[in-house]
């Protein structure tokens, strides 16, 4: 993740780290996806079962793990994900849930879509070029909620290991208890979030169109003994069957080749969700090494 310094974006303020704030989602409608994801977590087990998905691109899926095909151990931590846009998927349970989440997705998606014309003059290109390029009207976005229970043994376990988003970018809200983590630098810095703020995080998208100008960010999750931590990441990434590489703007074969590979969306989506998960690996094996 790279420095940021204050602008604006239409009606979105940036602040330090990437977290935004005038972003026009209601804090009471933050605070109220926050507490209906908290109610599903807490609904009996047969009932999360109802709603288990097995493919990485199942529209609705729950459980316990990062990837149960590929993860020889279980992380310390329960997770909802459906699909939210081009298509609105959601659980029927808790009474409300599906409202509240629909009204979030939109609005999130409006923010985001801000952020990205921001993104696209920033690198020199017309405001609607990723937008456009990237199909993103039918692009494929992610409702991600992550619940992370007090353990008993927290320096023994993980909430998430490190990874990037898969994504072009990731809104992220929680419930107020800390635990996210960044890799800069080789070391992991601890993220406290702005109340009312999204965080912004760049994914390996952002990474393969800017041709590495923007770099997606390495991060995870820490658990604790005494709290529930909960995290609700919104993830926008292109319409799935567009194929992603370096913005031709952006790339000169002699001062500044392609530094990485052009693939479809849906391919890389499952290269990564299909492996094992561990910093960067997906983004490497799409990576043009300089010899």
């Amino acid at each position: 993740m790279t420095s940021a310094k204050p602008a604006k974006t239409g009606a979105v303020s940036w602040l330090i780290d990437h977290q935004v704030i005038n972003h026009g989602v209601p804090e009471s409608l933050m605070k109220a996806m926050v507490e209906a994801c908290g109610e599903f977590f807490n609904l009996a087990e047969e009932e999360k079962q109802e709603f288990a998905g097995k493919h990485v691109l199942d529209s609705l899926r729950c459980g316990a793990s990062i990837n149960g095909s590929t993860d020889h151990v279980f992380f310390w931590r329960d997770y909802l994900k459906f699909f939210a846009h081009p298509n609105f998927h959601s659980p029927s349970k808790p009474t409300g849930f599906r409202e509240i989440a629909l009204d979030y997705s939109t609005r999130t998606r409006k923010v985001a879509m801000e952020l990205v014309k921001g993104i696209s003059a920033s690198l020199g290109l017309e405001e609607g070029y990723i937008e456009k390029a990237l199909n993103m009207e039918l692009g494929l976005q992610i409702f991600i909620s992550n619940f992370f229970p007090p353990c008993p043994q927290p320096e023994l376990a993980r909430g998430l290991p490190p990874h990037s988003d898969h994504a072009l970018l990731t809104l992220l809200i929680n419930n107020g208890i800390s635990g996210f983590q960044l890799q800069r630098q080789g070391k992991w810095v601890n993220v406290n979030s702005i109340p009312n703020a999204f965080m912004v995080i760049f994914g390996d998208q952002m990474e393969i169109m800017s041709n590495g100008k923007y770099e997606c960010a390495v991060h995870r999750a820490t658990v604790n003994g005494k709290a529930t931590r909960m995290s609700i990441a919104m993830l926008f990434g292109p319409a799935l069957e567009t194929v992603v590489g370096p913005a031709p703007e952006l790339v000169d074969n002699e001062t500044n080749p392609p530094a990485f590979t052009a693939m479809k969306y849906r391919k890389y989506l499952e290269l990564q969700q299909t492996n094992k998960i561990i910093g960067k690996c997906a983004l490497d094996r799409v990576r043009i090494l300089s010899v």
